[in-house]
């Protein structure tokens, strides 16, 4: 992390407090918010499982991720039932076939899959007492965890999401004789619209006091535009970098120094599931390019009737010959 930079900042400046980070610049690692809008935190002080939601953590997940863990749980679980089966002997169970002992594995791995499915074939089935009692134990288990695997993809495909894409980068480009700090997004989706979008941009940068006292210091920017009534292409958004701006007289240097990060907030109705949905994510320092500008990325087609929206051109820029 930077070692901060001695203030530069227009004191008259109001800060914002209400960012929810604090301003001890020595308890800080990294980050605040990660590009994909999670808080980069960990908790410590409590056990895992009081900290650790199973049904969050599966909502959230990435989708190949989220069927990774499903495929492997159902192996998993058959894996188990059919080392038991083995364990209480395959003499519990009459319309076995093979005798060798992969061919025995092979008939009480495909059992447990049918008893877990409640499929049941029908041509293997348990005998003895044991085998019965873990087969009906295993068909409850499969009940159930069909039951929960159901509620979760519901979940997942219920749950309201903005599908935004960000630049990767926020440039500092010309804007009207002066320059200004851009980034963009645009709506990724088919027939996916947000209206009423709102957007928040706050910036935290570590400066150093009179006493040599490191410390983070919090504004929001004052933004070209904050609202757009229906977010249906891509939306650049502008911050003048003039005398209201903390940003104002800080080269890139400054900016690293001052372990800049820039956090952004977006709100939108969702008009599919009539209801309000948000999106975060952050630029630092790393992320801002100066002497850049984006190019454009939508065009006319070719019969002229429609618009088209670029998505692979959201992170397309210039880089611009005169220094700003």
């Amino acid at each position: 992390m930077a070692t901060g930079m001695k203030m530069k900042i227009d004191p008259r400046l109001k800060t914002n407090n209400d960012t929810g980070f604090g301003t001890n610049a020595d308890s800080y690692g990294g980050r605040f918010i990660n590009r994909d809008g999670s808080y980069n935190l960990r908790k410590e002080g409590v056990s895992f499982f009081d900290r650790y939601s199973i049904y969050h953590h599966m909502l959230t997940l990435p989708r190949w991720k989220f069927i990774g863990v499903i495929v492997a749980f159902y192996f998993a679980i058959n894996l188990v039932f059919c080392s038991i089966y083995l364990l209480i002997g395959m003499n519990q169970f009459q319309g076995l076939l093979s005798t060798t002992p992969w061919g025995l594995f092979k008939e009480a791995f495909f059992f447990s899959t049918e008893t877990f499915t409640t499929v049941g074939y029908g041509r293997v089935n348990p005998v003895g007492g044991p085998a019965n009692l873990v087969a009906a134990l295993e068909g409850m288990i499969g009940f159930l965890s069909f039951a929960l695997a159901t509620g979760l993809i519901y979940g997942r495909f219920s749950r309201p999401r903005s599908f935004l894409a960000f630049s990767d980068y926020a440039l500092v480009a010309p804007f009207k004789g002066g320059k200004a700090l851009m980034f963009r997004f645009a709506p990724y989706k088919d027939n996916h619209t947000l209206t009423e979008v709102q957007i928040r941009v706050n910036i935290g940068l570590k400066v150093i006091q009179d006493d040599l006292r490191e410390e983070y210091r919090y504004y929001e920017l004052s933004l070209e535009r904050t609202k757009v009534e229906n977010l249906v292409m891509n939306w650049t958004v502008v911050h003048p970098i003039d005398e209201n701006s903390p940003l104002n007289g800080l080269s890139y240097n400054d900016m690293v120094a001052a372990d800049v990060e820039i956090y952004v907030l977006i709100r939108g109705f969702d008009d599919i599931y009539s209801s309000i949905v948000q999106q975060r994510t952050s630029y630092t320092y790393h992320e801002i390019r100066v002497n850049r500008k984006f190019l454009p990325m939508y065009r006319e087609s070719e019969d002229g009737r429609t618009t088209i929206l670029e998505l692979q051109k959201l992170n397309d820029y210039e880089e611009l010959t005169e220094t700003l």
